[in-house]
């Protein structure tokens, strides 16, 4: 029985590190077992080295937000408490955890004869039951400072290390000699950091902040670990740094925003969402396919012709491409009703509603000059930055 067992773990493990699968054709794992120059070639078990290192990042993680994030969020002015806890009605109570928690003008009139309150003061309870359930913004800026400040730093080592690259100036570099390509040290700690971190993601997304679009991030996250480890493996980790690079490019500037949000400067936070969408849509629907697909698709074709491993590769690669144009349509559709229309239904807010002004408004001001019937809000004469933000 265990020499059966031991016989399909050994055909497994061949079938998963097949040659003619990971490498093109006349090349062998054992030809990769050379030295080469610096870190030698990328070998799978270089990856398990993100393991510990992503433990490390989470713990400078948890240091970076206690010890400087946390001042910079009570220096702008966001306040520790949290939001404030609503006075206890059991009829309102079991409509919010029953019913729903965005009552219509026919149920808000028939609770307001039951209670014998006004209208806008049931929506007011609503609005503040429903601001009690969600993290605290503080939270929320701690979460965003570190993953700005991460992606700017990653991208700025990236994107300095590219300049001096060759491939970044000719993609046809990428399968020169490929797959005979050593590692440099810088190439190895890049790409090994960005594994690092999206692990580090994978695990503490069970302890930060619960949001709707959970399912969505975690299989975001575990294809990109998929991606940086099936490029380290078979040695396509110069198209890989380009990928990669490209797509730190715009996320620092969606993560300031959404500090900007969370610190109430508005037109700033409007500001930094509109340089998020150019450069956004640039990188992903003009540089990416133009340059990146092109060089995977056409100038490795030409170069080193096609394998198994490339088909699963492009692949995956126009996957990307796809979930690309897809977000691109939705951050389009965001902008457009933020500076066209300059305001956003209720509707078509996030379900999380993250930091919302309109949930946070106190309950004595007057929202009839502000508020339109589908539930709009303004905020500074803009629309409220932190529904796309969110997004």
């Amino acid at each position: 029985m265990a020499a059966a067992a031991v016989g399909v773990l050994g055909l497994l493990w061949s079938w998963l590190w097949s040659e003619r699968f990971w490498l093109p054709q006349n090349v062998s794992w054992a030809d990769l077992e050379g030295p080469g120059d610096g870190y030698g070639y990328p070998r799978a078990r270089h990856t398990l080295s993100a393991f510990p290192l992503a433990v490390v990042v989470f713990s400078v993680r948890l240091l970076f937000e206690r010890f400087i994030a946390k001042p910079c969020a009570l220096n702008v002015g966001i306040d520790d408490s949290g939001p404030c806890h609503v006075k206890p009605n059991a009829i309102l109570e079991k409509v919010f955890l029953s019913v729903t928690k965005y009552p219509d003008e026919k149920r808000l009139k028939g609770l307001s004869k039951q209670l014998d309150w006004d209208v806008r003061k049931i929506q007011c309870w609503f609005r503040h039951r429903r601001n009690q359930d969600k993290p605290p913004t503080l939270t929320k800026f701690c979460e965003s400072m570190w993953r700005f400040t991460f992606y700017l730093c990653i991208f700025c080592y990236g994107i300095r290390f590219l300049w001096l690259s060759p491939w970044f100036w000719d993609t046809r570099q990428c399968w020169h000699s490929y797959p005979y390509q050593p590692l440099s040290r810088e190439l190895y700690h890049y790409y090994i950091m960005e594994l690092a971190f999206y692990w580090s993601l994978m695990f503490s997304q069970f302890i930060d902040i619960k949001r709707k679009d959970f399912l969505i991030m975690f299989v975001h996250h575990l294809a990109t670990i998929g991606l940086i480890t099936f490029s380290y493996i078979n040695n396509m980790v110069r198209v890989g740094t380009l990928v990669m690079c490209l797509h730190d490019s715009s996320d620092f500037f969606l993560e300031a925003a959404k500090l900007a949000n969370y610190a109430k400067y508005q037109r700033l936070c409007d500001s930094l969402f509109v340089i998020f969408s150019v450069v956004f849509m640039v990188t992903r629907l003009g540089i990416y396919p133009f340059w990146i697909l092109n060089t995977t698709l056409f100038e490795s074709w030409e170069m080193i012709g096609p394998y198994p491993s490339w088909w699963l590769f492009n692949g995956l690669l126009l996957i990307l491409q796809v979930l690309h144009v897809i977000w691109s349509y939705l951050i389009a559709r965001i902008a457009f009703k933020a500076l066209i229309r300059g305001k956003v239904s209720k509707d078509d807010r996030s379900d999380v509603e993250s930091s919302s002004e309109e949930d946070e408004t106190p309950c004595t001001k007057n929202l009839s000059g502000s508020n339109s019937s589908n539930g709009a809000t303004w905020v500074n004469g803009h629309m409220g930055g932190n529904h796309w933000a969110e997004e």
